[in-house]
C-alpha cells in the first residue's frame, strides 16, 4: 500500500512540475515602455466600423476558448478513441474503366441431316429341307458296314459286319435274304431287288456302313 502511494506522489509532483514548465515556456504580452523626451503621439481616433455580416454571425458563435491559460478541467476528460484511417494502400489512384469483351456472333444454325431410311430386312433363310424317310433298302443295308474284299481266281469276296458277326458276300449270293448280289467291283456293290428285279448301285467304302441310294 506504501509503494503505490509512492508512486502516486511521484506522479502528481511530476505532473505539477510539467504544469510549471508549460506555463513558465508560455509567451506573454509586454507593454512597450514610452521613453523619455520621446513626442508623444495623440492616439488616432477611432471611428466606429459597422459590423459585416460574416461578423454578425461569427459574434453570435460562442467565444473561442482562450490558448493562453492553463485549462486544467482538460486533464479530467478522456481522450477521443482513434476511429482509425481506412484507405486500400494497393488501390490504384485511377482506375480503368472495365472493358466489357464483345458479345460472340451467334452460332449458325446447325444442319440436320435426313435421316436414312432403315436399310430393307432380308428374308429369313429357307428353312433346310427336311430329311427324307430313308427307303427299305436304305434302312436295311445300312445294318452292314463294309470292312473288305478279298480277290480270289478272279472273283470277289466282300466281308460285311452286322451285329458283331461277318458275313462273306460273293457274286449271286443274296444279302438279308431277298437282296441278289448281281456284280462286285473295287469301288461297288450291285443288287438286284427279287420281286420287281431292279438293280441298285451302292458305293464301297471301307469301314463305313452301306448307304443305297434312293430309288
Amino acid at each position: 500500500m506504501n509503494r503505490q502511494k509512492l508512486i502516486l506522489a511521484i506522479l502528481v509532483v511530476l505532473l505539477i512540475l510539467s504544469l510549471v514548465y508549460s506555463f513558465w515556456r508560455m509567451p506573454r504580452q509586454q507593454a512597450a515602455d514610452t521613453k523619455k523626451g520621446a513626442p508623444s503621439v495623440a492616439p488616432a481616433q477611432r471611428r466606429p466600423i459597422k459590423p459585416a455580416a460574416g461578423a454578425q454571425s461569427a459574434a453570435a458563435a460562442p467565444q473561442k476558448r482562450d490558448d493562453r491559460k492553463l485549462h486544467l478541467d482538460l486533464l479530467d476528460s478522456a481522450p477521443p478513441a482513434f476511429a482509425g484511417f481506412r484507405r486500400n494502400i494497393f488501390q490504384p489512384i485511377f482506375r480503368e474503366e472495365a472493358k466489357v469483351a464483345p458479345s460472340p456472333p451467334p452460332a449458325p444454325p446447325v444442319r440436320r441431316l435426313p435421316v436414312p431410311p432403315p436399310p430393307p430386312i432380308s428374308p429369313p433363310p429357307p428353312a433346310p429341307p427336311a430329311a427324307a424317310e430313308p427307303t427299305p433298302v436304305q434302312r436295311e443295308m445300312a445294318r452292314f458296314t463294309f470292312l473288305g474284299f478279298l480277290k480270289k481266281d478272279n472273283r470277289k469276296t466282300i466281308f460285311l459286319s452286322s451285329n458283331n458277326e461277318i458275313f462273306l458276300v460273293k457274286k449271286g449270293d443274296k444279302i438279308a435274304g431277298k437282296y441278289e448280289v448281281s456284280n462286285i467291283t473295287d469301288e461297288a456293290l450291285s443288287i438286284s431287288i427279287l420281286p420287281d428285279g431292279g438293280e441298285i448301285v451302292i458305293p464301297l467304302v471301307e469301314n463305313k456302313p452301306l448307304s443305297a441310294p434312293r430309288k
